[in-house]
């Protein structure tokens, strides 16, 4: 079994780091190795206090611009718009000067009861009693997204741009080509979950945001910084809010979005601006969604202990229980055969794989009802020149890069610990012929810093690239040099050298630490 226990310790304080080389992560001190990679086109900083944030809610400002010689049934239509049957049976209840008494009596008789049979169903889900900003910080893959200063990060399939969320809920586009950055900014661009380019597209960002999704289409030809709201499609559905996670068809045909609030996930056809809802009883919501990269499943989570993972060949569905609690993370290989997933309150990397038969999983070690422990990353310590550090437990977000050879795990460590740092531990995997995992190392940031989300590079050319967002609002790239697998004279631990060759420590050399084969 893979465990941490077989990894190099973490870095002492005051180094970072740098890329892999020879089969080894190098690393930099404070001085010129670390100015030299955050001078890079691509690495950005965005200091906290140059954010302007919200300086109040959105509902807590109406009050402000009331016009309060609205008729009632204009207030009542405005409730019905803004809070459905319940804002409508609210503005009654309350206007109770306005109306007759037995409609008023009756409006809070009705509200009283809706209440009881809210707070029950709120029993059962508890997550539904929390606020949208709260619900979203619950279900983020973000590791700390409320008090994040990056929110959300994401590459585009085939360029080097990408896109960046910040805290004050402005998105900035980045093309190392351009000297233009556009900012995006949307009166309905509040609280954003994620971001994700459409496929197959230059211009189509999709947003999931409190309310809505949004769908900016920005021309990468434009010189202008500040393309206007309307470049933006707005795309809503009754109920389905807040947005916590969105996802694109492999195609760029379809876009999926996800409510914890919701039971259904939304099939989007973007162009129509028309969704078919998939609904299954149980969960109470969907959180998480993730396409395999071959088109032929998606994976959904849902606030309970189960998930489901979809076949889009004809849109039906297997339920997979969790025994403690639900799926926090998943990812897919690079052929859609194999899914990585995580479970709350665990600290194990678990692994199924599919068949040919669309929707009919084979597990890799028990047969067709659970799957495979494939990593234990249970709490280790490594004995450092700083003293004892604590490295392992539950799982935030796990991302597996393109060409299937290096996975990245963030672990959220304990915030109330210094001892124990959110830390992201890096795998080095291979899917064919069979499945293995080996340990690869530690990826640190500067003194101080926690890594807060990750994601791989769509098109590295020579290995894999790794985006790390970080506390302090630093985005930096760490580079995996390796020549891939999938050429025959090369094996799983096959590297090119650079100019800095390092010798790779002798206990890892030939260990392979989890294999089908001996599983």
């Amino acid at each position: 079994m893979c465990s941490l226990a077989l990894f190099p310790p973490p870095l002492p304080s005051g180094q970072t780091t740098l890329c892999e080389s020879n089969n080894q992560l190098l690393s930099g001190t404070n001085t010129e190795d670390r100015l030299k990679q955050e001078s890079s086109p691509l690495s950005l900083f965005f200091p906290r206090e140059s954010l302007k944030l919200h300086s109040r809610t959105e509902s807590s400002s109406k009050a402000a611009f009331l016009d309060h010689s609205e008729t009632l049934w204009m207030r009542s239509a405005a409730a019905w718009r803004d809070g459905g049957f319940t804002g409508l049976l609210n503005e009654i209840t309350n206007s109770h000067t306005e109306v007759p008494k037995w409609l008023s009596v009756s409006s809070g008789c009705i509200l009283a009861l809706l209440r009881r049979v809210s707070s029950f169903h709120g029993s059962l889900f508890p997550h539904l009693t929390l606020s949208s900003e709260d619900m979203i910080a619950e279900f983020s893959q973000v590791l700390n997204w409320s008090d994040c200063v990056v929110r959300a990060f994401a590459w585009h399939p085939h360029t080097d741009k990408f896109a960046v969320v910040l805290l004050d809920d402005s998105i900035k586009i980045y093309n190392p080509k351009s000297a233009t950055t556009p900012t995006l900014k949307h009166r309905l661009q509040r609280s954003v979950a994620a971001v994700q380019w459409k496929p197959l597209c230059a211009s189509a960002l999709a947003v999931a945001c409190q309310n809505c999704l949004l769908i900016w289409h920005v021309d990468p030809c434009s010189l202008s910084t500040r393309p206007s709201s309307g470049c933006a499609q707005v795309l809503s559905h009754p109920g389905h809010s807040p947005v916590t996670s969105i996802t694109w068809s492999p195609s760029g045909s379809l876009l999926v979005s996800a409510s914890p609030v919701d039971t259904a996930m939304m099939v989007w056809d973007v162009a129509a601006e028309s969704c078919v809802p998939l609904q299954r009883v149980g969960g109470g919501g969907v959180t998480f969604l993730s396409w395999s990269p071959d088109g032929s499943h998606v994976l959904a989570s849902t606030p309970s202990a189960l998930f489901r993972v979809w076949e889009t060949r004809m849109w039906t569905c297997e339920r997979w229980p969790c025994v403690k609690g639900r799926c926090q993370s998943g990812c897919w290989s690079p052929d859609g055969s194999r899914l990585l997933f995580t479970v709350q309150g665990e600290a194990v990397i678990y692994g199924l794989t599919f068949s040919d038969t669309p929707g009919v999983p084979t597990c890799t070690s028990k047969g067709p009802q659970a799957a495979a422990v494939v990593a234990d990353l249970s709490e280790t310590t490594f004995n450092t020149p700083d003293g004892d550090i604590i490295v392992g437990g539950e799982i935030q977000s796990l991302a597996w890069d393109p060409r299937g050879e290096r996975l990245a795990v963030l672990l959220k460590g304990d915030p109330q610990a210094a001892a124990r740092p959110a830390m992201i531990a890096v795998f080095k995997t291979r899917t064919n012929p069979i499945f293995e995992l080996l340990p690869c190392g530690f990826v640190q940031g500067e003194s101080g810093a926690e890594p807060r989300l990750m994601q791989f590079h769509p098109n590295f050319q020579h290995g894999a690239l790794l985006t790390v967002c970080w506390s302090t609002g630093r985005i930096t790239h760490v580079p995996f040099y390796f020549l891939s697998t999938g050429i025959p004279h090369f094996g799983l631990n096959s590297s090119p050298s650079l100019k800095r060759p390092q010798e790779r420590p002798a206990d890892f050399a030939d260990q392979s630490l989890f294999t089908e084969l001996i599983s």
